[in-house]
């Protein structure tokens, strides 16, 4: 039906909210339908990571190159390094009808929403703020300085939840995976997305009312 071209979702939600869990639950059980976006960074590759993998790692200067040719959908700088995400590479998925997965913060979602303001932006919660406290306590892999800190951070984003089309919470992984595909592949049939189908049936209707 209508345009084979893929949806750009933006995808938020408080650190411990378990957001890369529920991306890589959707890419393992539809990986014909998702891509998940990759970022460009300027910061040095981690042990293990693989350049146009984890990210697309480029130097400052052809990060800035992209920033003032427009090459970039949204980015940010954090600590002395760039991130932000390749416009070619959406649009090429895009293109290809891929659903586009960007994983990224408030900030950038509406930077986003900007540019492409046909994307779907989703915002993923645990069922209650103790739950989130439970989960990055959980981890085992934080100080409890640092817990506090994200904690404060997620009170601050909770007020731009209400910025965003759906809220998802997930309090089981594969359920709460199977809920945002639905959510998606309903998108699909939103009238918006499908003018030049809706617009050929009209035509074909004016005929058929004329023969």
């Amino acid at each position: 039906m209508g345009d084979s071209r893929g949806i750009l979702i933006v995808v938020s939600g408080f650190s411990g909210a378990g957001k890369g869990t529920l991306m890589k639950a959707l890419l393992k059980n539809y990986p014909e339908q998702y891509a998940l976006s990759i970022s460009a960074t300027t910061r040095q590759p981690r042990e293990g990571e693989v350049d146009g993998r984890e990210y697309f790692f480029i130097t400052k200067e052809e990060f800035e190159k992209m920033i003032a040719e427009g090459e970039l959908i949204e980015y940010a700088r954090y600590v002395e390094n760039y991130y932000g995400t390749p416009r070619a590479y959406v649009e090429q998925k895009l293109e290809e009808g891929k659903d586009v997965i960007l994983e990224i913060e408030i900030q950038g979602a509406m930077k986003v929403k900007t540019a492409f303001p046909e994307t779907l932006l989703m915002f993923v919660t645990p069922p209650t703020a103790g739950e989130l406290k439970r989960r990055l306590m959980g981890r085992g892999t934080e100080p409890e300085d640092v817990i506090d800190s994200r904690l404060r951070r997620a009170a601050e984003e909770a007020d731009g939840m209400d910025q965003y089309d759906y809220l998802v919470v997930n309090d089981n992984v594969e359920n709460c995976a199977e809920e945002m595909h639905g959510i998606i592949q309903g998108e699909h049939r939103r009238c918006f997305r499908n003018m030049e189908f809706m617009e050929r049936i009209k035509q074909d209707l004016q005929r058929l009312k004329g023969e």
